[in-house]
């Protein structure tokens, strides 16, 4: 029998045109495999109402078409479940995507589809929201923040906002329990990294995995500003672990103290919370048409 495949798209995502999208779905989708339908995403969040309805509607498979974002609304939905999640990358980074070597071009990831391959990952909770990629606290959260003011993104996006932001920023202290032992570190920002990327190939955290049920905890301290650079550099050539500035330590239960609420990220989305934060691994939660 044919499996009943929804795809779930952002037409926003990436500041790439979708309209001609289903077109190609058609050309390039084994047919004889699949009967897809389409849905568009109109506000934030519809994502998650469209992927709960096509469950409910008899939808086998549900792929994101979108960016890291549109991604952790459909996941989030399917995350726990017997259904299956699937992507076509559209988003400014595709952090997502690119650790999954999901092709970034539209057609070969429909193509993809076609191989019926699937694959399990894992998935973090943050005070009981959902995660996938990548979660963070401290200056890349505030960026995320700026981005969500319609701020241009993609990589010299992030760069210009970062280089405007960075002299102002004020670190924090914190109280992180690691899987029970307690330390305490003064941080830039704090990374809980379930992939080893944020997107476009800057890599935080060079060694962590989708499916080893742990949780990379990266904590980039303070440092001279003049270091910027060099930990971007790091990024992109695979080599933060080898930093003095960042300490990254494996976990599956983390909890963390900071001295004020501010907003936190997940998977780059925003959001406000308080000074208590609970993070946790959910091991192999997420089945994916890889």
């Amino acid at each position: 029998m044919k499996k009943n495949i929804l795809f779930v798209i952002n037409p926003i995502s990436g500041g790439k045109s979708k309209l001609n999208f289903a077109e190609k779905v058609f050309k390039h989708l084994n047919l004889n495999l699949f009967e897809p339908s389409f849905e568009f995403t109109k506000w934030h969040g519809h994502g998650i109402e469209l992927a709960s309805k096509g469950l409910a509607d008899g939808m086998d498979i549900i792929v994101a078409v979108g960016g890291d974002g549109t991604i952790n609304e459909i996941a989030s939905v399917l995350e726990g479940t017997k259904f299956t999640m699937g992507i076509v990358p559209f988003g400014s980074g595709n952090g997502l995507a690119r650790s999954l070597n999901i092709p970034l071009n539209e057609v070969g990831a429909i193509k993809r589809l076609n191989n019926l391959h699937y694959h399990s990952i894992d998935s973090g909770l943050f005070n009981n929201r959902k995660f996938f990629n990548i979660a963070g606290i401290g200056f890349d959260a505030l960026i995320s923040t700026r981005f969500a003011e319609n701020v241009k993104r993609g990589f010299w996006g992030y760069f210009k906002t970062s280089i405007s932001e960075i002299s102002n920023y004020k670190h924090q202290k914190y109280r992180i329990e690691i899987d029970g032992k307690l330390i305490e570190r003064e941080a830039f920002m704090i990374s809980l990294a379930n992939s080893s990327q944020f997107g476009n190939n800057a890599h935080i955290a060079p060694f962590a995995s989708l499916d080893d049920g742990f949780l990379d905890v990266c904590i980039v301290k303070p440092f001279p500003i003049y270091q910027f650079p060099v930990l971007g550099y790091r990024m992109f050539s695979k080599s933060t672990h080898k930093s003095k500035f960042v300490e990254i330590l494996k976990a599956r239960e983390i909890k963390i103290t900071r001295e004020y609420p501010s907003a936190v990220h997940l998977d780059g989305e925003p959001i406000q919370m308080g000074v208590e934060l609970n993070i946790s691994i959910k091991p192999l939660s997420l089945k994916l048409l890889n």
